[in-house]
């Protein structure tokens, strides 16, 4: 065994090894319990950052840990290859896409294999593959079939930085694009959409699945975003025109304070109401200016509220009178029907809106002993109270006049009970290159037409020209790619130009590998079924509903086609926490790498380039833009693969943010040397170690050393594999694992031949056995090289895993404090299992007990069982 510890030679062997034998690669087995750890497959940018590294070793940590206790462990690799970056990086560059990805791709394979992941590359795809995008393009044909997959002219978002429309889940607060942060506008636009909304309910339904095994605010960000809304649908007739507007409230109990009604400026049905052309110009002009107002700021209450009125009126259903009909910012148009009926008396913003025009205001909900006066009202009254001026509902309370009203407009053919959400239907047309053809031709003779599926895939040309001087999408410029023939009537037809959203990919990529080589369907059914759902999934809380609310609608639609029986995709999700490190920045030269910054050593730093000083800030994510980024290569250069992954689960719990720290690497590759030299300097006695467990009797006479070192063994087994069980407090682990280290170097080895020799022997030799098995998950190359140096010839990676016994992990002894008239006064040492009786005992006899009650009488000695005594003393 070498003496020093060649991490990058051990690291090398070990890879080699596992790929040799094929360790992780995974195979469906009936004597076999499955699990399957995945993490979201990463964008192929080029480079790992300090995020992949962690959020890979959670999983891989995972994974090791239930492959050793036995499972069928499936743990993939992949690519979420398409998207606006490659093709925004092809421009800059002069390269094509596809060239620039697969570069990135091989160049992030070699880092990821270079960490020494468990992953079973057998199982990689890359979604820019013609063999993986071939389904995405079956898929959407099966969805046409079934009427999820539709095309209609809509108002979408658009982002003019990146020139593509955005679904309404890539708009950020602030009407910002998620991708590049520039405001997006609205423009009228043809495009396809896949109907979301028909598996909105069972999406809600769902999350009771969900419950307990998500994080929380997973399921209240998507429950928010699916938005359900239960009320009524009403119509108001048009005075003097044919027709009616219908709306949708959820408090049919105020309709008979309706008075007056505002439509969304972008609705179509204001241009037929405006009474002259004067009035349509104004209405025009309003709607245009309307159209570049953020959305955000549109609906906030508190900011006024810009409207119009339109010169035509309705009839209010229930009090039969006309009521003026407006155009304002704060209706949007996709929301409910783009119009409302204004209760200015019981809606802040109807009453902002009322007072700044001058409406009338009717109260028609009052609170309980109390009246309202509308005159002097300074805000709406929206809580629930006694109805008033209502007609025949009038002294109902306001949650009962909801069911009456609502029965009483279907009865009267007025309106009708109806379930709202606020989620809208997908857009996933894309105006972009590096993406997935839409399989759709387009034929003067007969209209627009699916590919048949035996001429799947639609190939991307390679030929593409990006100069976006000459305007659109550049795959519409492709002529090659565009003419085709009609694959009904054999005439001349124009391809699709659009390409899909690349959320489509990633919407179904898990049960693509659990059957990647098929070409006959998307996936096995037997194979699909038996993989999925995923045990456990890992990613970023920012993906909550896009990714995450995408994959579980596609899941569905995928189980309605025959491909799959359970519910969701993903049985657990564990949303990490993000790496941050402390932004530097000068005055001068703005954000600074940290190797351009000096540390004076007294809490201040100085700039290397202008000499100035510098200002530290707070610890925020890692971010090329800010430069508080570390390079894991030069760490697994310095310190090696098992130190970061170990640090990174160290440093704090997998969901909680991780402050980076060089110093904490090296305390982490300081404490690998120090189990290194242990086994090197007692490697005589560790000799023949992993032939097996130490059995109960092999430690002869008892001895103390040997019993605290035998029992704090068991105890960090149960720990660390209760901590695998769900919870995942990887943090914990680690540090009970370097407890032990720390008593067996505080532990006396004797002489060979002493009395208590053979029980110390066995004691090591179980807590290094337990140490290399329960250290494996975070620090396989070194655990693995060490198992082979002390005799190993199977593969640690392979388990099986270790086991306590809790008899021997319960303490013998514990320390109880004792409280006299509630203020802890002495701790003392009790037998673990000792009787109330016995502590109390105890307690009258100790020394200093007796001085604290001198002259006092004990009226009560209360004993909590393993927790604390109390002395209550007059």
């Amino acid at each position: 065994m070498n003496e020093l510890y060649s991490f990058h030679d051990i690291e090398e062997r070990w890879q080699a090894e596992w790929e040799r034998q094929a360790v992780f690669q995974c195979h469906e087995r009936v004597d076999r319990p499955k699990f399957y750890c995945l993490e979201m497959f990463p964008y192929p940018s080029g480079k790992l950052h300090m995020g992949h590294v962690r959020n890979y070793a959670i999983g891989d940590a995972i994974a090791r840990f239930k492959l050793m206790n036995g499972y069928s462990v499936m743990h993939p690799m992949g690519w979420d290859a398409f998207g606006l970056p490659a093709e925004n990086a092809a421009i800059e560059r002069n390269v094509h896409p596809a060239t620039w990805t697969m570069a990135n791709i091989d160049a992030m394979r070699k880092q990821f294999k270079r960490l020494g992941y468990a992953f079973d590359w057998s199982r990689e795809v890359a979604t820019c593959h013609p063999e993986y995008y071939r389904w995405c393009q079956w898929l959407f044909l099966k969805m046409l079939e079934k009427g999820i997959a539709c095309r209609k002219r809509t108002e979408v978002n658009w982002c003019g930085t990146c020139r593509t429309v955005l679904a309404n889940e890539q708009v950020e607060s602030g009407n910002v694009c998620w991708r590049c942060g520039q405001t997006v506008e609205n423009r009228e636009m043809d495009g396809w959409f896949l109907k979301i909304t028909d598996y909105a309910e069972e999406l809600l339904n769902d999350h009771a699945l969900l419950e307990g095994h998500w994080p929380e605010r997973v399921l209240t960000m998507q429950k928010n975003w699916i938005g359900r809304s239960e009320g009524a649908y009403v119509d108001f007739p048009l005075v003097g025109k044919d027709g009616k507007i219908r709306v949708f409230t959820t408090r049919p109990d105020t309709l008979y304070g309706a008075t007056f009604m505002v439509l969304a400026p972008e609705n179509p049905l204001v241009m037929t109401l405006a009474d002259s052309e004067e009035r349509c110009a104004m209405l025009r002009a309003f709607a245009e200016k309307s159209r570049q107002t953020d959305v955000i700021e549109r609906t906030a209450t508190g900011i006024p509220k810009e409207g119009c009125f339109t010169g035509t009126y309705a009839v209010n259903p229930l009090t039969g009178e006309d009521i003026p009909i407006w155009v304002s910012d704060f209706v949007l148009w996709g929301y409910g029907t783009g119009a409302i009926m204004s209760v200015p008396a019981h809606d802040q913003r109807d009453f902002e809106f009322a007072r700044k025009y001058a409406l009338p205001i009717r109260i028609v909900i009052a609170p309980e002993g109390c009246d309202l006066d509308s005159e002097s009202m300074e805000s709406a009254f929206e809580a629930v109270g006694k109805m008033i001026n209502s007609g025949p509902f009038t002294g109902m309370s306001s949650d009962a006049g909801i069911g009456a009203i609502t029965r009483y407009i279907e009865e009267k053919g007025i309106g009708c009970r109806a379930v709202t959400y606020r989620l809208r239907d997908w857009g996933i047309s894309r105006q972009r290159y590096w993406g997935t053809p839409i399989p759709i031709v387009h034929c003067e003779r007969c209209g627009m037409v699916p590919v048949p599926e035996d001429q799947l895939p639609v190939r991307l040309p390679d030929n593409i020209d990006f100069d976006w001087s000459l305007g659109g999408n550049p795959l519409s410029r492709v002529e090659s790619f565009v003419s085709t023939r009609c694959p009904i009537c054999g005439g001349p037809a124009r391809r699709e130009t659009d390409t899909m959203d690349t959320f489509i990919d990633s919407s179904w990529y898990y049960s693509r590998y659990c059957d990647p080589r098929n070409t006959r369907e998307i996936v096995d059914p037997d194979k699909n079924n038996y993989w999925i759902p995923v045990d456990q999934y890992i990613g970023g809380i920012e993906h909550a509903v896009m990714h995450l609310l995408y994959a579980r609608f596609i899941h569905k639609v995928m189980r309605d086609l025959g491909y799959g029986r359970s519910p969701e995709p993903f049985a657990r999700l564990l949303t990490q926490g993000m790496v941050c490190l402390e932004v530097m920045r000068c005055p001068r030269d703005g954000y600074l790498y940290p190797e351009d910054v000096i540390d004076n050593g007294d809490g201040s730093y100085t700039c290397r380039i202008c000499n100035g000083p510098v200002i530290a800030g707070r610890s925020e994510k890692m971010s090329k833009s800010k430069r508080n980024t570390r390079d894991p290569n030069d760490y697994i250069d310095r310190f090696g693969a098992d130190t970061i992954r170990m640090f990174s689960l160290f440093a704090a719990p997998p969901q909680k943010d991780l402050d980076w720290s060089d110093s904490g690497v090296e305390g982490v590759f300081r404490f690998l040397k120090r189990i290194w030299r242990f086994v090197f300097d007692h490697r005589g006695l560790l000799e023949g170690l992993a032939s097996g467990p130490i059995a109960a009797e092999d430690f002869g006479n008892d001895h103390a050393g040997a019993e605290v070192i035998h029992r704090k063994t068991h105890q960090t087994i149960k720990r660390v594999t209760e901590d695998f069980d769900g919870r995942y407090h990887f943090n914990t682990s680690i540090s009970a694992c370097m407890e032990i280290v720390n008593l067996l170097y505080s532990t006396p080895i004797p002489e060979e031949g002493a009395a208590d020799y053979q029980p110390i022997r066995c004691a090591v030799r179980e807590a290094v056995y337990a140490l290399l098995h329960m250290l494996n998950p975070f620090a396989p190359h070194m655990m693995e090289e060490l198992w082979h140096e002390l005799g190993g010839t199977s593969l640690l990676a392979q388990g099986p895993w270790v086991t306590w016994d809790d008899a021997i992990a319960a303490e013998q002894s514990i320390e109880m404090p004792v409280q006299i008239n509630g203020k802890i006064r002495v701790r003392l040492t009790v037998s673990a299992d000792a009787t109330p009786e016995e502590l109390e005992t105890r307690v009258r006899q100790d020394e200093t007990v007796a001085r604290w009650v001198e002259g006092k009488t004990i009226r009560q000695v209360i004993v909590v069982p393993q927790r604390l005594i109390n002395v209550v003393i007059k």
